[in-house]
């Protein structure tokens, strides 16, 4: 088995890179799914949430009010770490278990927003960063979903550098490119990828 742990900045079009590699035939953990997954209703996550903030970052349909816990968290650093400290861990042990499941000979590509920020590069075999000038990535974020230019370079500038992420590259995939290109790349890049698990497994 091989750990890939993908990055990439806001609107650099990580999610993309991710699809094509399911495509060759990775096995894809996503922790942005998984940590919604962790706080559905009916979760010791979401009993863990709602003790720490109340009852008010809860839905009608007694769900998880995304949008309420946000306002309550990001605008306290305190918070935001006691929410991450009753999150992180439960994220942490759901993709060890995905993990662990997967075939001997398998590239599992963990899809993780915060791994720079994080400094979790050593927890994966090699580390794949998605690329993309910000002038680019700032034109998706407006163009494509919609936020207003304030409100994406606020994202962008939270998050780390461009220079910053390459520095923990393995394998960089420039996605300021065509489709066709991107997924030329992708497949170049899978066949490296398989490789390695197969060796790794001993099959090569």
């Amino acid at each position: 088995m091989l750990t890939v742990g993908l990055t990439g900045g806001i609107g650099a079009g990580k999610s993309e890179v991710s699809r094509l590699l399911v495509e060759c035939g990775a096995v894809l953990i996503d922790a942005d799914r998984i940590a919604r997954e962790v706080v559905e209703p009916g979760t010791p996550g979401l009993a863990a949430v709602v003790e720490a903030f109340g009852d008010e970052v809860l839905a009608e349909d007694g769900s998880l009010d995304r949008p309420k816990l946000g306002s309550i968290v990001f605008s306290d650093p305190e918070k935001l770490t006691l929410l991450n400290s009753l999150v992180h861990p439960l994220v942490g042990a759901r993709s060890r278990e995905l993990e662990e499941a997967a075939p001997a000979d398998a590239v599992v590509v963990h899809d993780v927003p915060l791994l720079t920020e994080n400094g979790l590069a050593s927890l994966y075999d090699l580390v794949i960063v998605v690329d993309a000038p910000p002038e680019t990535q700032l034109d998706r974020l407006v163009r494509l979903r919609g936020m207003t230019e304030e409100d994406a370079r606020a994202r962008m500038a939270a998050q780390a550098t461009r220079e910053e992420r390459r520095k923990i590259a393995d394998i960089v995939i420039d996605n300021a490119v065509p489709l066709p290109e991107l997924r030329r790349r992708v497949h170049e890049v899978w066949e490296d990828l398989a490789e390695r698990a197969r060796g790794r497994a001993g099959l090569s």
